[in-house]
């Protein structure tokens, strides 16, 4: 099931070092940030090609070690299983779909923060302007009329930055669980062989009770995790979509 690794993927992996490369070496490690990590969409350092460019950054060498493992690891039997275009779109689909899902989780908190403000008599240009001003500033008096959390939330979520392929891999994680149910994987955590058709779905559970709660089990307490759960119901639905019509020339039992 795994042989060589597969052209794509080594690509992908190729990419992905270059641009860890480039983090650790370029402006002290904060221009590439500034450039290619996705920004909150009303903070004014986000671009459009952010969406696309974060997928190829990480934020330290055991982030960037592990995805690309993953990648290698799943990666090269999806590809050979789709052919490196068929791959390269489901790929980079799962990684938008992650950062969409992960853009619309942080609106619904950025506009319920904002409606506080907006009904206890804050005008919205003002509280924009304020926010724009520098970064993680607010206004002192917003505390008045929001707990603490609430305004860590909305300052937050303004002065956020997202990276990682870890959504794209979360997708190809889901594509092997089906094209590959009965393979066996084990977590470095937990060495007992488990069937990908439980292990897959088991950590994709972890993911949603982690976004759910904030409780982190093997992963970061900053990772996104409604990004993960993005990929993986991005894949899902991808394969699903491929194995119901023609389009898929792969078909699995």
């Amino acid at each position: 099931m795994m042989n060589r690794i597969t052209d794509t993927v080594k690509h992908l992996i190729i990419i992905n070092v270059l641009m860890f490369i480039g983090t650790m070496t370029v402006g002290g490690g904060t221009l590439f940030y500034d450039w290619f990590a996705v920004h909150f969409p009303k903070n004014l350092a986000f671009q459009p090609w952010q969406i696309i460019t974060h997928m190829f950054m990480h934020g330290g060498f055991m982030h960037i070690l592990f995805n690309m493992f993953a990648l290698w690891m799943f990666g090269t039997a999806v590809e050979q299983r789709f052919g490196a275009k068929k791959f390269l779109f489901f790929y980079v689909s799962s990684g938008l779909g992650a950062v969409l899902l992960m853009i619309g989780y942080y609106y619904f908190k950025f506009y319920s923060g904002m409606s506080l403000l907006n009904e206890a008599g804050f005008d919205q240009t003002q509280v924009y302007e304020t926010l724009k001003s520098g970064y993680n500033v607010y206004d002192t008096r917003w505390l008045n009329h929001m707990t603490q959390e609430q305004l860590g939330n909305f300052v937050g979520v303004f002065n956020s930055t997202m990276v990682g392929a870890s959504g794209a891999i979360m997708g190809v994680l889901v594509a092997f669980g089906m094209l590959y149910p009965e393979a066996k994987l084990m977590l470095i955590f937990l060495p007992v062989p488990i069937k990908a058709k439980y292990f897959i779905p088991g950590i994709i559970a972890l993911d949603l009770i982690s976004a759910l709660t904030g409780q982190s089990f093997f992963s970061p307490s900053n990772t996104a995790y409604v990004a993960h759960i993005g990929g993986a119901l991005t894949g899902f639905l991808i394969m699903w979509y491929w194995k119901k019509t023609q389009f898929n020339k792969n078909r699995w039992n």
